[in-house]
């Protein structure tokens, strides 16, 4: 909701209270306008944050601006993270042991050899203490006049920052003419190792794969399989 206060435009965010307001005013608070929406007040309590106004959504652009943008804006987060922050690491390794179990569960709904690669490949030791957007995509990112681009709704997480770049992908598979091809630019743009990153691409999108199989829904699934494929050896 758009408002001002002594001449200057904010937005009021309203959000059901619980710790995923709690988290988000911590990461917006930790990160301070680098890269983020600035938080300039907050009830937690009552949900409300009081927030930086942007203008335009990321999606509005074409989609190789958008991941060249989103690859910068991992890189432009990617500053030493608080000690707190659970890791990706631990992520990895709680999840890891899940993936075939659900896979089992949901009747096998994938080749064999694609879940085998995820479990291989996962990425389950880092030495990386950067901090981490566990929830970047072109609908999280916003114009704005301090910086050309900025994000909301964080969730901070410390470890490789290639943790998300699934997402980034997925989000707007359907829009890619060439997958390999935005992997590699969105890689360049923020300054990956591009194995780790194709490691991380295919254990996120499994485990999202698997997830979304169990939430019912239809169209991400197709979009993981196409995803997961493309960067297949």
């Amino acid at each position: 909701m758009p408002v001002s206060r002594g001449g200057d435009a904010f937005v009021l965010r309203m959000s059901p209270p619980g710790g995923e307001v709690v988290e988000q005013v911590w990461a917006l608070r930790w990160w301070a306008g680098r890269g983020m929406a600035l938080l300039y007040d907050d009830d937690a309590d009552a949900g409300a944050m009081l927030l930086e106004r942007l203008s335009t959504p990321l999606t509005s652009r074409p989609v190789d601006e958008a991941v060249a943008v989103l690859g910068q804006l991992m890189r432009r987060l990617a500053v030493p993270a608080p000690d707190e922050a659970r890791s990706t690491e631990d992520l990895v390794r709680t999840r890891t042991p899940e993936l075939e179990p659900e896979w089992e569960r949901l009747g096998r709904p994938f080749d064999l050899a694609i879940l085998r690669e995820a479990i291989r490949v996962a990425p389950d030791a880092t030495h990386s203490t950067l901090a981490v957007n566990g929830d970047l995509h072109s609908d999280q990112v916003l114009a704005g006049t301090r910086e050309d681009w900025l994000t909301v709704d964080p969730v901070l997480f410390k470890g490789d920052i290639e943790y998300d770049l699934g997402r980034v992908l997925w989000t707007r598979l359907d829009e890619m003419p060439d997958i390999v091809e935005h992997f590699d630019l969105a890689v360049h743009e923020a300054g990956l190792d591009r194995d780790r990153a194709r490691d991380w691409v295919i254990w996120r999108t499994v485990d999202y794969w698997l997830w979304g199989l169990a939430a019912g829904l239809t169209e991400d699934p197709i979009r993981c399989a196409r995803l997961v494929n493309s960067l297949l050896p």
